[in-house]
């Protein structure tokens, strides 16, 4: 009998053993950036004497506000496994198009004298019919998202410029630019509105169930559709959200500036993907948390502020972002070899 219970115990850890907690690889990209961020902000601080000042930081987040609205929409998209490169161009469009109806002809505009309320109305549902129209086009029709949405980035490219011939809008009405021109408590209200979009972003996919069922067709589409999720709605609903929230962000940042150019938003989806990809979000979809866009959102803001009060040619600056994706993808690949 005591031969047999040895036997059975034998090469087995003691009972009162616990496991140990280990840190989720996952998680590993998002917590590399709290040091690199502490890094900068202690470069920045030898570097300039005007990096760590109040208003400087307040600079920072008025910057990145709008960045981080059009980070979380791109990082829903990347979460179901798509792609949205036309988000720039909503941005760009969008605040166009409400402008363009509000302000008289002598400024370009249309002439309608539509009330600022309707042009942020109007400017709403340009963001989210473009995405509708992505999310059916893609999901119904079975376009490649990345073709697609590059196809309908250089159409709205055109569009923009199109209706103004180019030039700029000015003088806009107060409450249509409010968002991106006021403050609450000394912090640009752009901060605020996009901080609370990241923190409603969070807590969506972490508690809602349309946010897990983000993570389960991102992870797996035909195990989600097994499972009973409505995995056409969710994918079409997640573009539309990108569409309203890139909307949103072109008025901070038409608000924050008192105008529209012709040009605006050029070359912001390399940004965005930067953003994204640094602070964990899978370009396969199905892993990442908004958490980590927040602080990759953070990092850049950082980088490029420091980088500018240097007065770092702007090509720099762009090449400053190309290397910090390329970090990023290693680190991906690192651990993702881990993860398997």
């Amino acid at each position: 009998m005591s031969q047999s219970v040895v036997k059975q115990t034998e090469g087995k850890p003691p009972a009162a053993s616990a496991p140990r907690r280990r840190i989720p690889l996952e998680s590993l990209r998002e917590l590399t950036l709290l040091p690199a961020i502490a890094g900068v902000i202690i470069a920045g601080s030898i570097l300039n004497s005007a990096f760590l000042t109040t208003g400087n930081f307040i600079d920072i987040a008025q910057f990145s506000a709008a960045l981080g609205a059009v980070v979380v929409a791109e990082s829903l998209v990347l979460l179901v496994g798509d792609l949205d490169l036309s988000l720039q161009s909503v941005y760009g469009l969008a605040p166009m198009v409400g402008a363009w109806l509000i302000v008289p002809k002598s400024e370009v505009g249309l002439g309608s004298d539509l009330s600022p309320a309707l042009g942020i109305l109007i400017l709403l549902a340009v963001g989210l019919g473009i995405g509708l129209f992505n999310g059916v086009m893609i999901v119904k029709g079975h376009f490649n998202s990345f073709i697609f949405t590059l196809a309908m980035l250089i159409l709205l490219a055109g569009i923009q410029q199109g209706i103004v011939s180019g030039n700029t809008i000015y003088d806009m009405p107060a409450s249509f630019v409010y968002l991106g021109s006021a403050a609450w408590l000394g912090i640009p209200v752009a901060a605020w509105v996009s901080g609370l979009i990241f923190l409603a972003g969070g807590l969506f996919l972490r508690y809602h169930r349309t946010g897990r069922a983000i993570y389960a067709i991102g992870g797996n589409v035909e195990a989600a559709r097994a499972a009973g999720i409505r995995v056409d709605r969710v994918r079409i609903g997640v573009f539309a959200a990108a569409g309203v929230l890139a909307s949103v962000a072109g008025l901070m940042t038409a608000g924050h500036v008192d105008a529209v150019t012709a040009n605006q938003g050029n070359n912001l989806i390399f940004t965005v993907f930067a953003a994204a990809v640094i602070g964990g979000i899978s370009l396969e979809g199905g892993r990442g948390r908004i958490l980590g866009a927040f602080t990759g959102v953070v990092l850049l803001g950082l980088v490029q502020n420091l980088l500018v009060l240097s007065q770092v040619d702007t090509f720099w600056i762009s090449a400053a972002d190309g290397a910090i994706i390329l970090a990023a993808l290693i680190l991906a690949r690192f651990v993702e070899g881990k993860r398997r």
